[in-house]
Parts: C-alpha cells; sequence; structure tokens
C-alpha cells in the first residue's frame, strides 16, 4: 500500500478505502449498487463508516494481505453462505451509566451492580435507538447468520442460568424485525433465506436442583430447559461440579457416574453435549460416553498452543468419532504464536486437515462492543474491589498478554476469516461446512428425529 492510499485511509475512514490497495473498494461499490432494494440494510459487506469495525478490517487486511480475487471471492462466498457461530455473543451494548452511578450511590450489592451491567449490555439494543442502529450494523458487517448464544450463566442453578436465557429471550422478542429466537435447525435455515439474523441458545450449564432424592430427579430440569429454547449445555465449566473436572483443575478426574447419567439424559431430550471448559479427562470420556455428535465449542488444538482451554489431538479424535466437531475460538491467548487472524486460520487448518472439513466450525467466544461504552460522559463512582467469580478458577498466566494483531481476530471479521479460507485453498463446499454447515448439521442430528421438519 503506497503512503498516499495510507493517508486517505486514515482521513476518509471507511472501509472503501481501507481496501482501496487490494480491490475490495470497486467490488463494493458494485455489489452495493447491484444490490436488491430491500437488501442493503442486511447487507454483510456494505461500507460503514463505524471507526471500531474499520480499523479491526485493517488490521485483518494487514495479516492477511489478499490479491483482488481471492478477497472478491471470499467475500461473495461469505455473503451467500449460512454463516453459524458455534459459540458466541451478541453484540454488546454501553450499559446505562446514569442508572448505574446512581445504584453505586445508593449502596448496591455486588450482584445487583453486577446485574445492571450485564443487563445493559445484553439488552439495550431493544430499548435505545442508537444501540440498536449499532446492534444491527455491527451484524450485518459481520454477515452471520446465527449465533449460538451463550444464554446462561456459569454453574448448574437454575436461578441463575435463568438470567440470561431471559435476557435474551427479551432481546429478540422486542428485535423481531431483525433478530429470530431460533428454536429448530429450520428457523436458522428460514432466518437465511430472509436475510434476518438469529440467536440459538447454549445454557453454559446443566440445570440441577440439588436435593439429590435421586439421579432422576436431579436431572428433570434438563427437559424443561430445553423447552424454553436450550439447545447445549456445558458439561463443567473452569472448576470441578457433580458431572466432572474442569479445565482449571489440577487433579484432571474426569467425568463422574452423575455426568455419565447427565449425558446420558442431554443425548435422550436433544441437548448438544459441550466440553469447551471441561478438563481433558472429563472431555475424553464424556465424548466416550455420548451415543450423539457431541462438541467443544469454542477452543483450540493443543498441539499448537498448549493451554488449559486448548485439546490434544486424542480428545479432538473422540469428538470427531461421535461425528461432532471442534469450534476454533478467537481469544489471542488461546490461539498462541501471532494471536491474531492467522493463528486462528492455523488451528482451523489443524482440525480440517487432521481430522477432515467435516469436524471443525469457528465458536469466536467474543463479541463486537458497542461504541458508546466509556462516552456517556457521566462519571460512575468507583465500586471498590470485588472478589474473583468462584467460577472462573483461571490459572496465572492463562488470560491476558500482549497480542498487538488481537483486533484481527474482531467479531465483524467474519467475512475476512471467509477469505483467509479461501487463501489457504479450501474448496467453497468445505468453507461453507466451517462457516456454518457443520454446526447445523450437530443440531439437527442431536434433536429427536421428530421435531424436524425439511424447509422447502
Amino acid at each position: 500500500m503506497s503512503e498516499s492510499d495510507r493517508r486517505d485511509q486514515v482521513s476518509r475512514r471507511t472501509f472503501l478505502a481501507a481496501s482501496a490497495a487490494t480491490g475490495v473498494g470497486s467490488y463494493l461499490a458494485r455489489r452495493t449498487d447491484a444490490a436488491e432494494p430491500s437488501s442493503p440494510a442486511r447487507h454483510p459487506l456494505l461500507i460503514t463508516t463505524h471507526p471500531k469495525i474499520i480499523q479491526a478490517r485493517d488490521a485483518a487486511l494487514a495479516v492477511l494481505q489478499p490479491t483482488q480475487a481471492q478477497l472478491e471471492h471470499g467475500l461473495e462466498l461469505h455473503r451467500q453462505s449460512l454463516v453459524f457461530d458455534s459459540y458466541g455473543f451478541a453484540p454488546r451494548a454501553a450499559y446505562d451509566t446514569a442508572e448505574f452511578a446512581a445504584a453505586i450511590k445508593a449502596g448496591a450489592s455486588d450482584l445487583e451492580r453486577s446485574d445492571l451491567q450485564e443487563d445493559g449490555g445484553m439488552t439495550r439494543a431493544a430499548e435505545d435507538p442508537a444501540e440498536r442502529a449499532e446492534f444491527e450494523e455491527a451484524f450485518h458487517c459481520a454477515g452471520v447468520t446465527c449465533i449460538f448464544q451463550n444464554s446462561g450463566q456459569e454453574g448448574q442453578a437454575p436461578d441463575r442460568l435463568l438470567k440470561r436465557l431471559a435476557r435474551f429471550t427479551y432481546l429478540t422478542d422486542m428485535l423481531r424485525g431483525t433478530l429470530v429466537r431460533a428454536s429448530l435447525p429450520q428457523d436458522i435455515e428460514a432466518a437465511h433465506k430472509a436475510g434476518k439474523h438469529c440467536l440459538y441458545f447454549t445454557g453454559n450449564g446443566v440445570p440441577l436442583t440439588q436435593h439429590w432424592d435421586s439421579v432422576a430427579d436431579e436431572l428433570r430440569y434438563v427437559r424443561l430447559f430445553f423447552q424454553l429454547g436450550i439447545r447445549m449445555m456445558h458439561v463443567t465449566y473452569n472448576r470441578r461440579n457433580m458431572l466432572g473436572d474442569g479445565c482449571g483443575e489440577p487433579a484432571n478426574g474426569g467425568l463422574s457416574d452423575f455426568g455419565r447419567a447427565a449425558i446420558a439424559e442431554m443425548n435422550r431430550v436433544g441437548v448438544i453435549v459441550d466440553i469447551a471448559h471441561s478438563g481433558w479427562q472429563t472431555s475424553l470420556e464424556a465424548a466416550q460416553a455420548s451415543t450423539l455428535p457431541m462438541v467443544a465449542s469454542h477452543t483450540t488444538c493443543d498441539a499448537l498452543r498448549h493451554h488449559i482451554r486448548a485439546k490434544p489431538d486424542n480428545i479432538i479424535k473422540a469428538i470427531c468419532d461421535t461425528g461432532g466437531l471442534v469450534g476454533i475460538c478467537c481469544i489471542p491467548n488461546f490461539l498462541g504464536r501471532t494471536g491474531d487472524i492467522a493463528a486462528l486460520l492455523d488451528h482451523v487448518d489443524y482440525v480440517a486437515k487432521r481430522f477432515g472439513s467435516d469436524h471443525v466450525a469457528i465458536g469466536t467466544d467474543v463479541a463486537h462492543t458497542s461504541q458508546y461504552v466509556g462516552k456517556s460522559g457521566v462519571k460512575v463512582p468507583p465500586a471498590g474491589k470485588k472478589r474473583p467469580r468462584f467460577a472462573a478458577l483461571w490459572p496465572a498466566g492463562a488470560l491476558g498478554g500482549q497480542w498487538p494483531r488481537a483486533s484481527s481476530l474482531a467479531w465483524t471479521n467474519w467475512p475476512l476469516f471467509t477469505v483467509g479460507l479461501v487463501q489457504r485453498g479450501y474448496s467453497d463446499s468445505d468453507i461453507r461446512k466451517i462457516l456454518g454447515e457443520n454446526t447445523l448439521r450437530v443440531c439437527r442430528e442431536v434433536l429427536p428425529k421428530h421435531l424436524i421438519v425439511e424447509t422447502r
């Protein structure tokens, strides 16, 4: 890119200028001119003036440096494809800082403050016009059809698991012109055909009454949460629970007898078993116990970067043997090496080439965050020091670090993930599998057959 191009990029601050050197500008202009009148608002590859999205695209293009042909083919393929994030988050809004500041002054507890921040970030797009516009722009720039949405708080207590489920049910109810709450795979396909976006819910834990009267009593809420729309559940988070050990537990004790019963119940009801945060022995034994496809929805390959959240080859193979998949996440510290879009593609490559392109997806585990965060002008009083979250159990060094090109992994860069796959020589059919068809297939295969209705 010439110096004049760089100056133009900074001054115009649009994706058109950011991409001029590779030819994407003229391509996007053609697509925009040719688009049907009803489609531009949902076209994922529109020129944007959003500074955060532009900066992330600049970073990814600087890493990838695609040819014009690769770029045009990747963008067009992405536009046509059903894109399904195998684990992620809807775009996050800026919470109401005035309300938050007032709550702190009134003596709000840690729990109240946490709930206010979380509720605002998850639902304010349904109530504030500027946040709704931000939400919609992020979705159409990403070109994502569906997110397997984190709709539960890590743990087993039903009341905790209900909070995020309620929030995202509310969000989809209020944004019905743009966002659909998908209950079945055919809803996702219908959203794709209609040019809409949707959320498919994961619960982040197996709901337990903890009365311990019987195994059947403890597991009866699995079906209840399935009826509420939950389609995937973590076996564990980072800590040990009654099902098995999480990835942060040094003992690596494996799956319990009760954990096997829970997996059998998830299989019976039609809930996908997810071992993304489980320890290695728990992950392996869960894969061996499941009679249906199961997943590590947002993880990485330990062969490329050793990390507590990564999975070694024997576990990846066990997951694939169920017919399941491994979703590669966008967390720089988990990916290692450069911690950028190239590292993400390295992990996708590793699974696809070693275990088959039918068994890999992208589960970003990241969200677009509103440009309005921190810009309200309202000063928030200091809330004081908080104790670490019990569920976390992150060993020293497991998070954080300096990753200069981390912005290339932004959630809105999904179209450039596709361009990167084109660069690496994947066929269109394999790219479509990685982008969403593999995740959709697992969703379809795990549900009870009488719930699957073919779309026409």
